[in-house]
């Protein structure tokens, strides 16, 4: 983790352009790290509590003796360290979790190396190191894996490898306990130093004590390369995940899943049919001014939560807000076969749920706010616009002609307006007997600014 976070850090020296996006994803990263560490934390210390059960286990059923119980209060040890570990964790560098860390292989190569102060035997020192409890260090290896990053790893390896070899140093300097009984040894083994070497109680082993050092190191940097490459694992999905959930506040949940199995496909500039809904409060700059800044945003914020869940229900895809308004697509980025009657249902919903929204401000005391509609349906140009920060865009005459529909409502005194060439895509899709359509009014063609010729267009009252 530590080397993730100093590579965040790094995020500062890129270049302005790309800054904001950088920040974004140093934001995702530290928050999936912070949720990763804490994780990994959680099942270090849970491993930790089984691994130290087991031994206890262990240690009773190898040797069921009184003077174990000094082992087992070892143990607890390991395990309130465990906790501490749990208390202080956090991302980054933390010195109280590297002396909870020394701490810990101190305190196991305390136990392994020094005698019982309450056994019975008097046996000489190095005879500790007969008994092969150097492979209780893998267990805090491993626990270090789940948890740390690859650096703090590599130092747990380096760490274990200094204490043990301390270890063999103050062992060596001791005297010898029993040397009458390392003599009878050695005269029944008499010229073959090899064996006396494996046998004598007075024999530390160097040869193998080096040779432990040395698979241990070998095995904690392979386990730290292990760490690094989850680690980068994780920032890449982070980075994943942010870019689904930056896709999730504009498209439908089904079609942030064909964005995903796709590799740019935004990027592929295109001209296909669309259909468009533009939305829009009638008369919210009136009533803003008479508001305090606090009202207008609480007020905002539910209308377009209303308005944007109609859009996902409907598979229509959120092209922007615009205010006190939003604009939103049906047939973006990939044309589906019910695009128009999407827009047509969405566009009715959300006039359900606008009157809905109006009847819950009227029983609060709070003044009715009128919401207006306009539809269109036809050809636009799809694709990414901006160098450095891109945005998906829809442009064109028909976006154009939505937005003159949805103004049209004025005059008209209608909730909604929708072109004909909408209401005829919607009809082939549906049917014209559908529901969707009885509450539909046609009138007679109107001048749209910026279209030549007057089009047909099909109305909603406020109160169907």
């Amino acid at each position: 983790m530590t080397m993730l976070v100093e590579r965040l850090d790094s995020s500062a020296a890129l270049s302005p352009a790309s800054n904001q996006r950088d920040r974004e994803t140093v934001q995702f990263a530290q928050a999936a790290l912070e949720a990763g560490k804490k994780e990994g934390l959680q099942l270090a210390v849970r491993a930790r509590y089984i691994a130290l059960a087991v031994i206890a286990c262990l240690l009773l059923a190898i040797n069921p003796a009184w003077d174990q119980l000094y082992y087992l209060a070892l143990l607890s040890l390991f395990a309130l360290i465990g906790w501490a570990q749990v208390r202080v964790g956090r991302v980054g560098v933390s010195r109280s979790e590297l002396a909870l860390l020394f701490c810990d292989l101190a305190l196991l190569t305390f136990v392994i190396v020094v005698p019982n102060p309450f056994g019975t035997s008097h046996w000489p020192v190095a005879m500790q190191y007969h008994f092969g409890n150097f492979i209780y260090f893998f267990v805090l290896l491993a626990g270090a894996t789940l948890a740390y990053s690859w650096r703090t790893v590599i130092a747990v390896g380096t760490w274990t490898a200094a204490l043990w070899a301390i270890g063999a140093a103050w062992v060596w300097w001791q005297p010898d306990r029993n040397p009458a009984l390392t003599a009878r040894i050695a005269d029944a083994v008499g010229s073959d130093h090899r064996l006396l070497a494996l046998i004598s109680p007075d024999a530390i082993g160097f040869g193998l004590r080096i040779q432990e050092i040395v698979v241990f190191l070998i095995v904690a940097v392979t386990l730290a390369l292990a760490v690094r490459r989850s680690n980068d694992l994780l920032i890449r999905h982070a980075a994943v995940e942010r870019e689904r959930g930056n896709l999730a506040r504009y498209f439908s949940p089904n079609v942030v899943t064909e964005l995903s199995k796709h590799d740019e496909p935004l990027k592929q500039v295109r001209t296909q049919d669309v259909a468009v809904l533009f939305v829009d409060i009638v008369g919210f700059t009136a009533f803003a001014d008479v508001r305090t800044p606090e009202e207008v945003v609480r007020t905002l914020r539910e209308f377009h939560g209303l308005m944007e869940r109609e859009v996902f229900r409907h598979d229509g895809t959120l092209d922007k807000y615009l205010g006190d308004g939003l604009m939103a697509t049906f047939g973006t980025p990939f044309a589906g076969s019910n695009d128009a009657s999407n827009a047509l249902r969405c566009a009715q919903a959300m006039i359900t749920a606008a009157d809905d929204w109006n009847e819950r401000r009227k029983a609060s005391g709070e003044p009715l706010l009128r919401v207006s509609f306009g539809l269109h349906y036809g050809p636009a140009v799809l694709g990414d616009v901006g160098q450095t920060c891109l945005e998906f865009a829809v442009i064109g005459a028909t976006v154009n002609a939505a937005s003159r529909l949805e103004a049209l409502t004025r005059a008209l005194d209608c909730a909604l307006v929708a072109s004909d060439d909408l209401v005829r895509r919607a009809k082939a899709e549906l049917g014209s007997a559908a529901e969707t359509f009885r509450p539909l009014t046609a009138r007679e063609p109107q001048a749209v600014r910026g279209i030549q010729q007057p089009i047909l267009i099909w109305t909603q009252s406020r109160n169907a």
